[in-house]
């Protein structure tokens, strides 16, 4: 009984997620990104809905010249959307894993209140600034950062 329940629970989310099953949400996030107290540059920033199976992507963008950016996710889904955001950066990486695109990558969540039931975000999720230098928590390399 149980297994079954798992294999309703996971056709839900995969169906929810490839036949856009669900409610339009969106999330905004802005901010500023600093290395060693000088604007980061061109660093990826990914949104995704994170789910049980795999997640969905809802935004892409990267920083400015001057380290900032500023995007709005966009995603359906039956329960409200689960908004991961991934920082993609060179920051104190080492040579050899910036010649190879290997770019040090850490995630936030978003608080379920910055998530919007519309196609209009309600609130940005905005942290100001944020130093890139030093090591986050869970923070890994990413060749691939589909």
């Amino acid at each position: 009984m149980r297994s079954i329940l798992l294999i309703v629970f996971g056709f839900v989310c995969v169906s929810d997620a490839l036949l856009g099953f669900g409610f339009e949400q969106t999330a905004a996030i802005k901010g500023r990104l600093m290395c060693n107290g000088r604007p980061a540059r061109d660093v990826v920033v990914k949104m995704y809905d994170k789910d049980l199976l795999f997640d969905s992507k809802m935004g892409e963008t990267k920083t400015d010249s001057d380290g900032y950016f500023s995007m709005v996710g966009k995603g359906r889904e039956i329960s409200t959307v689960d908004a991961k955001v991934n920082f993609y950066h060179n920051c104190e990486n080492s040579m050899i894993r910036s010649v190879f695109e290997c770019p040090r990558k850490f995630s936030i969540y978003l608080p379920t209140k910055y998530i919007s039931h519309s196609s209009n975000p309600e609130l940005v999720y905005d942290f100001h600034q944020m130093e890139l230098a030093g090591r986050f928590p869970d923070e890994s390399h990413d060749c691939l950062h589909r």
